[in-house]
C-alpha cells in the first residue's frame, strides 16, 4: 500500500490546523456545550472547517467523519476521521496537551494515523508498516517486563461509569500506581509511543478519538486493542488499552476482567 501521497496531504491537514488553533490559544474564549455535554469551541469549528476544505479539494470521493461536523459519505473505501482539537478541557485550561488527530481507514482499519501538538511544534506520524515518527525521527516505546512495573495513565476517572471504574482500578491495582498519570487526552498516547508511558487504559471513546493512535502507537513497536485485546476498528466500542510492550497484553486484558 502505497501512502505517500496520504502522509503528505496528513501533513497539509495538520498544519490548517494548527494555523486555525494557535491564534485562540491562551485567549478568553467561550465554550458551548455539545448534547454529550462536552465543550467545544471556536477553535475546535475552525480547525476542521480548514481540514475539511483542503479534503473536499483534494480527495473528493474519499469520506470524511469528523467531531464536529459529523459523516460526509464516500465511494472509496476510505476515510478521514478528524478531531480537531482531542482535549478541549485541557486546551481551554491553557494545557498544551492537547492534540489535533488525523486518520486515514481503510475499509475500517487504520492505516495512517498523525498526532500533532500545535502549540509544542510536535507531530507523531504512524503508517501502517513504517516506524513511527517524532518530527522525521524514528521513536519507540519502552520494555516493560512485569506489569506491577508498568506506569499508567487515563484522561480521568470520571469518564468511567460504575462498572467500567471498577475493571479499570483493577488494572491499576497491578500496575506501579504510585506513578499514575491523570489527565493527557491523546498526548498520553504520544508520550507513551515516546517511550515514556507503558499503559493508557480508557473507556468511551469515539472513533475520532482512537484511530489515529493505533498506527502511531503500533508503529512504534506497541500494540493497542479493545479491553478484550481485540484490534480496534471502526466498529470498535471505544473501550480502549495502549501498551508499549506487546508482550504484557494478556496481563493487562486478565487484569481488566478481574474486577469484583
Amino acid at each position: 500500500m502505497n501512502l505517500t501521497a496520504d502522509i503528505a496531504l496528513a501533513h497539509r491537514l495538520a498544519e490548517a490546523a494548527g494555523a486555525a488553533i494557535r491564534p485562540h490559544f491562551r485567549t478568553p474564549m467561550a465554550a458551548e456545550r455539545k448534547d454529550d455535554a462536552s465543550p467545544v469551541t471556536l477553535a475546535d469549528r475552525a480547525a476542521e472547517e480548514a481540514m475539511r476544505r483542503i479534503l473536499t479539494a483534494e480527495v473528493p470521493q474519499d469520506g470524511v467523519h469528523g467531531e464536529e461536523f459529523g459523516i460526509t459519505e464516500g465511494r472509496t473505501g476510505r476515510q478521514w476521521v478528524l478531531d480537531p482539537i482531542d482535549g478541549t478541557v485541557g486546551f481551554l485550561a491553557g494545557r498544551p496537551l492537547f492534540g489535533t488527530l488525523i486518520a486515514l481507514l481503510v475499509d475500517g482499519f487504520p492505516v495512517l494515523g498523525v498526532i500533532d501538538q500545535p502549540i509544542l511544534g510536535e507531530r507523531w506520524l504512524g503508517v501502517t508498516g513504517q516506524p513511527t515518527t517524532l518530527n522525521g525521527l524514528p521513536v519507540r516505546t519502552r520494555p516493560c517486563r512485569d506489569l506491577k512495573d508498568a506506569a499508567i495513565a487515563t484522561t480521568g476517572p470520571h469518564y468511567f461509569g460504575d462498572h467500567d471504574g471498577e475493571h479499570f482500578m483493577a488494572l491499576a491495582a497491578r500496575t506501579d500506581h504510585k506513578r499514575m498519570v491523570m489527565g493527557g487526552d491523546c498526548y498520553n498516547y504520544a508520550m507513551l509511543a515516546s517511550g515514556h508511558l507503558d499503559l493508557v487504559c480508557e473507556a468511551g471513546l469515539k472513533l475520532h478519538d482512537f484511530a489515529a493512535l493505533v498506527p502511531v502507537v503500533e508503529g512504534a513497536g506497541g500494540t493497542m486493542a479493545d479491553w478484550n485485546g481485540e484490534p480496534l476498528h471502526a466498529g470498535s466500542s471505544g473501550h480502549v488499552i495502549a501498551l508499549g510492550d506487546q508482550a504484557r497484553l494478556e496481563d493487562v486484558v486478565e487484569a481488566l476482567t478481574c474486577a469484583h
